[in-house]
């Protein structure tokens, strides 16, 4: 019965008990320094490409960042992240999504919670360089990813563990509650970029996307409904938020994966707490501190949060084990 019951992070500062100062605190005002990145352009079967950056120590130990949406490998909790676990001994390869980080891919595929494909594509990245102990930390969507496909994929026995940091597991539930009061100010910056993204899109590809809804997007609604859905082989918005909800796959997670979800996230919908399936799990495990945010989780008197902390903690638990 994997829940913790007692999150060991529960006393922030008052200023970041409230969600949205916490989660746009992280966001948008705290900085961290971009580590001393090489990148390469890595080629798919597909003739598309991503970007992956890393850092390489001595060890044979790695952890591979998973970014969230519209974020990229140098987002600040990224960078904290990466920082911390280089601290500790570890490789760090952090990847971007196509048409993340800066450079927009070939095709006219776009990404989304269920590219586990790309995904799969780093983690060989990394095994084939050699390294005998490989870790995966997902924030949000990313998180999503990694669960996917810790679920829907064989993996081999040098993933060791994983930690997924405040996951929507139901994505229907979380689109909605974006809809609602403050949130719809994320909503909004959300559907600015994604808006920005799919018009460079459909420049390079009229036939396959129809540039006049573009402008109707003002929610998740349009965006997955008229360009997620089609463009990657879902028959509507509805079939893509079932399909890629980790809520459906966690039942078939057998490596031993951490979930962060705090009580007061503002993405998070009221399916996005697992509870019922970490209860019967054997390597899913939940963890719900009262406070935390988005992606956010500070720590009194530290640059690093709580987050990737944690997640060292939880790897070497799972190492002992």
């Amino acid at each position: 019965m994997p829940i913790i019951e007692q999150s060991d992070y529960n006393f922030p500062s008052i200023m970041h008990r409230n969600r949205h100062i916490s989660t746009i605190y992280a966001a948008l005002f705290k900085k961290f320094d971009v580590p001393q990145y090489t990148r390469a352009k890595h080629e798919l079967n597909d003739g598309d490409f991503i970007n992956i950056d890393f850092v390489i120590n001595d060890s044979k130990k790695a952890v591979i960042l998973c970014h969230g949406l519209e974020g990229d490998s140098r987002r600040t909790y990224n960078n904290s992240c990466a920082t911390y676990f280089q601290q500790k001994g570890f490789s760090v390869f952090a990847w971007n999504n196509r048409t993340c980080g800066g450079e927009m891919n070939r095709l006219p595929r776009l990404y989304h919670h269920g590219a586990v494909d790309d995904l799969d594509e780093v983690v060989q990245f990394v095994l084939n360089k050699g390294f005998e102990d490989v870790y995966l930390i997902g924030y949000s969507m990313g998180g999503v990813q990694l669960l996917n496909y810790l679920g829907w994929t064989k993996i081999d026995m040098r993933i060791k563990a994983a930690v997924s940091i405040s996951v929507p597991t139901h994505i229907a539930t979380s689109a909605e509650v974006l809809k609602q009061g403050f949130n719809r100010v994320y909503l909004k910056n959300f559907t600015i970029d994604i808006k920005r993204k799919l018009k460079y899109k459909a420049a390079q590809f009229p036939d396959f996307i129809n540039s006049d809804q573009i402008d109707k997007i003002t929610s998740f609604d349009e965006v997955d409904q008229y360009f997620t859905a089609p463009l990657h082989g879902f028959a509507s918005r509805d079939d893509y938020y079932e399909r890629v909800s980790p809520e459906f796959s966690l039942i078939n997670i057998t490596t031993p994966v951490l979930i962060i979800n705090s009580l007061d996230d503002p993405f998070l919908g009221e399916r996005c707490y697992p509870r019922a399936i970490a209860q019967e799990s054997a390597f899913v495990y939940l963890e719900t501190p009262k406070y935390g945010g988005h992606c956010a989780f500070p720590l009194r008197n530290s640059t690093y949060s709580y987050a990737e902390k944690r997640a060292f903690d939880f790897f070497e638990s799972c190492k002992s084990a």
